[in-house]
């Protein structure tokens, strides 16, 4: 069944429900001596609605599930398909390719039976599609009937609302709870299986990245996981490069906005700079490729080095840095811009230059929401993938050389996880562990930014 068909019945029997409650709650409005409801008759009205369409689009969603499933039984217990596979690839080819001739999504198929198949499949889906709107609308009646039944003068609709309408919002604030979750509890298996296979001593403190996906699943050689050259290039091209030129930059620049450009200057650059954060990563990192890293590559050489690499770990910092000044450039605007403006005068007024103002007065007061720019600008660094593919290669070096070809722990995950490899195998399954390695780096920032904001929020309130 198409999606929008249970969407336009419930939106339509909501609507439907919706107005004829709210004539009823108008017709108690005028029959009372005082004229008077205990909730708007707009409440009766939507209490009436959302106990039509909300149990109808939740029976439809689990219908969909169930629809399915009784369709390919059907289709299964018919005479056409005594002659399908046991079971096997052949098998599942021929049912989906009925099922897509049934549907129309399929215009001719490469097997016979799909043919044969695919006629029952039409009988099975009319049947169980009028089955599932003839429930619907059963489910929908009984909504209906008892929301009626309790509209009466002194019916409290407006508490009902509330609480359906905060019943709502908690459940949208758990999905990124139970979304987190998820992915954590996921990390967290694929990280054990795959410490089942290798040693996390060997993972966490060897420095030498050769995972063979060829190589025996069930004996591999420990040396050659190890994640050290990956850490390393994370944090020297994400925290260290790349916070080297965002953080001056993007502060200074919140400086002179805030505090020395003019209306329309202002006007002007702020949307500029804040249009580098909607540029594609894939962008900068031709940019990076094709013009930062042979022009890093010609200054060394021109300056004495030998034999650079045109991949280098400075360039992929530099472009990664430019990216993501605006992440560093925005919350120090915002939160300088929101110290009060008598901090500011007090100090003028004690004889405090400007500089020294905004070193020692402003800059302070903010520094909770620049703190939090900057953690967010580091996290955001230390996840970028395509910059560090184009213009600082693959290859997992351990080298304090900006010049040198190195990677990063999100480079490693693609490279390990859109392979052909199986997911029984060490190799891929070291992907869940970076993962889960990087995770924790990034929740401790986080918990390293709490705890800097609280202290100075605490010493300048």
């Amino acid at each position: 069944m198409s999606p929008v068909l249970p969407l336009l019945l419930a939106l339509g029997l909501g609507l439907a429900g919706w107005l004829v409650a709210r004539a009823r709650a108008w017709s108690f409005k005028r029959a009372a001596p005082d004229g008077r409801l205990a909730a708007l008759p707009s409440y009766h009205a939507w209490y009436a609605a959302l106990w039509i369409a909300v149990p109808l689009l939740a029976f439809f969603v689990v219908w969909d599930f169930v629809c399915s499933q009784l369709i390919v039984a059907h289709v299964l217990a018919s005479p056409e398909a005594q002659s399908l596979p046991a079971s096997g690839l052949l098998r599942d080819t021929i049912l989906n390719e009925a099922y897509g001739l049934a549907t129309g999504d399929v215009q001719r198929a490469m097997n016979d039976q799909s043919n044969a198949l695919a006629v029952p499949f039409r009988e099975a889906i009319s049947r169980y599609n009028l089955f599932g709107i003839l429930i619907g609308l059963a489910i929908a009646a009984a909504g209906a009937t008892w929301a009626f039944l309790r509209l009466k003068p002194d019916f409290a609709a407006r508490t009902k609302v509330e609480r359906l309408v905060l019943l709502a919002l908690l459940l949208a604030s758990m999905v990124a709870i139970l979304t987190t979750l998820g992915i954590f509890l996921t990390l967290v298996f694929e990280t054990v299986r795959f410490f089942g296979m290798v040693s996390p001593i060997d993972f966490l403190f060897g420095t030498q990245w050769n995972p063979d996906p060829m190589s025996n699943a069930t004996n591999p050689d420990g040396d050659r996981y190890g994640a050290i050259p990956l850490f390393w290039g994370t944090l020297f091209i994400g925290a260290i490069i790349a916070m080297i030129v965002a953080i001056p930059l993007g502060l200074m620049s919140a400086i002179y906005l805030t505090q020395y450009a003019n209306p329309k200057v202002r006007s002007w650059v702020k949307p500029a700079l804040e249009i580098l954060a909607g540029v594609p990563t894939v962008v900068y990192g031709y940019f990076a490729a094709l013009t930062i890293a042979p022009f890093i590559r010609d200054l060394a050489t021109s300056l004495g080095a030998s034999n650079p690499s045109s991949e280098s770990a400075l360039a992929a910092g530099l472009v990664m840095g430019v990216m993501i000044i605006p992440f560093v450039s925005s919350m120090a605007d915002d939160s300088i811009a929101a110290v009060p403006q008598a901090m500011r005068d007090g100090s003028l007024a004690m004889g405090a230059t400007t500089n020294e103002t905004i070193s020692r007065v402003l800059v302070p007061a903010a520094l909770p929401g620049i703190v939090g720019g900057v953690m967010l600008a580091i996290s955001r660094a230390i996840g970028e993938t395509m910059i560090v593919v184009m213009a600082a290669s693959t290859a997992a070096n351990l080298s304090a050389n900006p010049l040198d070809s190195m990677t990063t722990v999100t480079v490693q995950i693609v490279s390990l996880l859109t392979g052909e490899g199986s997911f029984d195998h060490p190799a891929t399954l070291a992907a869940f562990a970076l993962g889960f390695v990087l995770f924790l780096v990034t929740l401790a920032l986080n918990f390293i930014a709490l705890r800097v904001v609280k202290r100075f929020r605490e010493a300048y309130e």
